[in-house]
């Protein structure tokens, strides 16, 4: 029996909904990707599930895209590009379907958080992090901008000149590093992961649900009202940089496991 790329379970008003391919460190593929729009979907009809939590299996949240499947057809440019804009459209509407979801949804977040994988926590309305995780932008290694959001949802957050640095050097950052800049709401060890969002999760659980609900509607007016426009425009720029020479390089760098050589084509 096949397991499923996206583990769904429900108990006492708490949804959580697992990212489920650790061989891959949760990557997010297109299969993936319909996978957790259906297991939102779910969450969202079902009037009992009143909090949502996503997280990863495997001892990570998720490595980002999925860069296998991106290449899966060859290194041809065309062909890639257009592989690159199903999947960066993809993420984008995962992104949308959190913040559209008006019930709060909380990021468990350990190990891995790259990519589309830290863009997506982003979105969520509450992220909780393992002491363990390591957040990366890491689009730029491969010659590509942020995708889910990224850019958007990083400047609302903390504003331009930190995101430029966090987007622009790709720089590991520790968990700690994510609470110092206000981007997680709470640093726990691995072993008090579980019940840390528990606790916040059953809190939530317990309060006005149609307040909350309006709540979140109010935060989408105020803070995440460009979102649209921003997923619009990354699949734009992606869908041309993966036509780049540079790209090319930063993907068969990658999978040949050496240092990159750009050349600013």
């Amino acid at each position: 029996m096949s397991q499923s790329l996206v583990e769904y379970h429900s108990e006492n008003h708490i949804a959580t909904i697992t990212l489920n391919d650790p061989k891959s460190l949760n990557a997010f593929s297109t299969p993936l990707k319909t996978s957790v729009l259906e297991a939102l979907e779910q969450a969202e009809a079902d009037d009992k599930v009143r909090v949502i939590v996503l997280q990863g299996a495997g001892g990570n949240f998720s490595s980002g895209g999925d860069i296998k499947e991106m290449l899966s057809e060859g290194i041809d440019k065309e062909v890639i590009s257009n592989k690159l804009k199903g999947m960066v459209e993809g993420a984008g509407e995962v992104s949308l379907k959190l913040r559209k979801i008006h019930k709060p949804i909380i990021a468990k977040l350990e190990g891995a958080v790259a990519g589309a994988g830290m863009n997506l926590a982003l979105t969520c309305d509450f992220r909780i992090t393992a002491d363990n995780a390591k957040f990366v932008q890491a689009f730029v290694h491969i010659g590509l901008v942020p995708d889910a959001g990224g850019v958007y949802l990083l400047n609302q957050l903390i504003g331009p000149a930190k995101t430029t640095e966090l987007v622009m050097l790709g720089n590991k950052i520790s968990a700690q590093d994510m609470a110092d800049l206000n981007l997680v709401n709470q640093v726990v060890s691995s072993e008090d992961l579980d019940a840390a969002v528990l606790k916040i999760a059953s809190r939530l659980s317990a309060l006005p649900a149609k307040a909350l609900s309006s709540m979140k509607h109010m935060l989408n007016t105020h803070a995440y009202s460009g979102l649209n426009e921003a997923l619009d425009m990354e699949v734009q720029q992606q869908a041309m940089l993966a036509k780049t020479d540079d790209f090319i390089e930063g993907v068969t760098a990658f999978i040949e496991k050496r240092k990159p050589v750009y050349q600013g084509k």
